[in-house]
């Protein structure tokens, strides 16, 4: 029967068209998996060249080695990856547990809570007991005993929304308000259509 050798992973194999007496030939196979017709028929095709990719495919002239069927797959690192250490450094994180850093927080005193109020466009343009001229659209904001200048941040803990203003002026005279708020600030927070809300109150480091 025809000698059929397998070379590389993949290939169809058929017998060559010519077949010689079995009795007749014998084969050599070397250290790299080709093989070499030793003797028999000499008109009959060395015993490899029965090695076809499909019933139509031209005969190979020699069995490819395996290994041949990877070169150039890879490319090898470049001059600049050649030095890199591919090991993990005992000090490298796990980030599945890492626990970022808490994020600090610039509250210097909890001001407690108390209503607030706004004041808007009949004070435009006003004297505020700071010397400035009340810009409604400004975040800023009127306190009764704060210095001027100090950070505030005013909480609606209806809606949650804040928003942090800087007094300039004093106030409010009101009874029962704790703070005024321009009518900026005052949107931030949602105050405008009830006009007054209870909020809580922080003050903010410089």
């Amino acid at each position: 029967m025809p000698v059929l050798l397998c070379a590389a992973a993949g290939l169809a194999f058929a017998p060559a068209a010519a077949k010689a007496d079995p009795a007749s030939q014998s084969a050599s196979v070397d250290r790299n998996g080709e093989a070499t017709l030793l003797s028999g028929d000499a008109g009959a095709p060395p015993v490899n060249a029965g090695f076809q990719t499909g019933s139509n495919a031209a005969a190979v002239s020699a069995a490819i080695p395996f290994a041949a069927h990877f070169e150039g797959a890879l490319e090898p690192l470049g001059p600049d990856l050649t030095g890199i250490d591919l090991q993990v450094p005992d000090t490298a994180v796990d980030l599945d547990t890492f626990e970022p850093p808490l994020e600090t927080t610039n509250v210097m005193r909890d001001l407690g809570s108390g209503v607030a109020s706004y004041y808007g466009r009949r004070f435009h343009g006003r004297q505020t007991a700071n010397g400035e001229r009340f810009n409604m659209r400004a975040l800023t904001a009127a306190h009764r005993t704060l210095p001027f200048g100090s950070k505030v941040r005013v909480v609606n803990p209806r809606n949650g929304r804040e928003v942090t203003v800087r007094i300039n002026d004093r106030g409010p005279f009101s009874r029962g308000r704790v703070i005024d708020l321009s009518r900026a600030a005052a949107e931030r927070i949602g105050l405008i259509r009830r006009g007054h809300a209870r909020v809580d109150l922080e003050l903010l480091a410089p």
